[in-house]
């Protein structure tokens, strides 16, 4: 991996990451087309740059952070789903990371789930002003644990979570946001240490691509939050859909005609 791999990884990340089109299957895809994909510090890289995603979303919704503790319970509870299925899982989740396949069917059966989100969940809940409680966190948690399926998008299953608990798109696309915090940081510790367990080390260019990784992820994905739920609320789930089965499918048909998508 050179610098010029990492920015483009790290805008993938940062522009995909809290959009319901899946930022694992597109550094996957991107990976697979620079020919890095299997390299084992594009692996432990493509998880080390979620810390800049990570970090915009702490800066950009700091007061539910630093302002009080109702957040904290309810980030526990939805995260809690994951970090069961991650530990029993994690061997048959590394393995579905480094298929294309899996991620090209997933980006188009997904996309045409989301063809029909906005006829099945109305603008009818906009207008609510409950406060998320608990079991909304756990059950959007659980939709969560859907999402370890390369493809599928952690951001798309968590919303969807939250419209099927009747919150508004603003606020399932929020928590969605908050969500990915202890999420991501639990994915990117826990890949850290069992580099680490194993006897890996970084050398100081691997740590200079960590470096310009996090920053640009950072700010795309500061710009994509910015932006994101006033599109949604705007034009809803279809042009996502359209996007993901577009995708997905000239992969499949590419992948069908025996292209080799690793190497460019």
């Amino acid at each position: 991996m050179n610098v010029l791999h990492a920015i483009i990884l790290a805008i993938i990340e940062g522009l995909t990451e809290y959009l319901p089109v899946s930022s694992t299957g597109h550094m996957i895809i991107g990976s697979s087309l620079m020919g890095i994909a299997h390299e084992e510090f594009t692996r432990i890289f493509t998880v080390g740059i979620q810390f800049g995603a990570i970090l915009s979303v702490v800066v950009l919704y700091w007061r539910r952070f630093f302002e009080g503790f109702s957040t904290y319970p309810l980030l526990v509870a939805g995260f809690i789903p994951a970090a069961i299925a991650g530990l029993l899982f994690k061997d048959a989740i590394d393995l579905l990371l480094e298929n294309i396949g899996v991620v090209a069917a997933a980006l188009f059966i997904g996309g045409i789930v989301l063809l029909f989100i906005d006829r099945w969940f109305p603008h009818d809940h906009e207008d609510r002003q409950a406060p998320l409680g608990w079991k909304d966190a756990l059950f959007i948690g659980c939709f969560q644990v859907i999402a370890m399926v390369p493809g599928i998008s952690r951001s798309a299953a968590t919303i969807i979570g939250g419209l099927t608990r009747k919150l508004s798109r603003a606020q399932a696309a929020e928590f969605s946001f908050l969500l990915a915090v202890p999420t991501m940081c639990a994915a990117t510790a826990k890949t850290l240490w069992d580099h680490y367990q194993e006897g890996g080390m970084f050398t100081a260019e691997q740590w200079k691509l960590f470096g310009i990784g996090n920053a640009v992820a950072f700010v795309v994905a500061a710009l994509a939050i910015k932006g994101f739920v006033g599109f949604l609320n705007k034009h809803g789930f279809k042009p996502f859909g359209w996007y993901r089965i577009g995708l997905g499918a000239l992969l499949l048909a590419l992948l069908w005609a025996g292209v080799d998508l690793r190497v460019i």
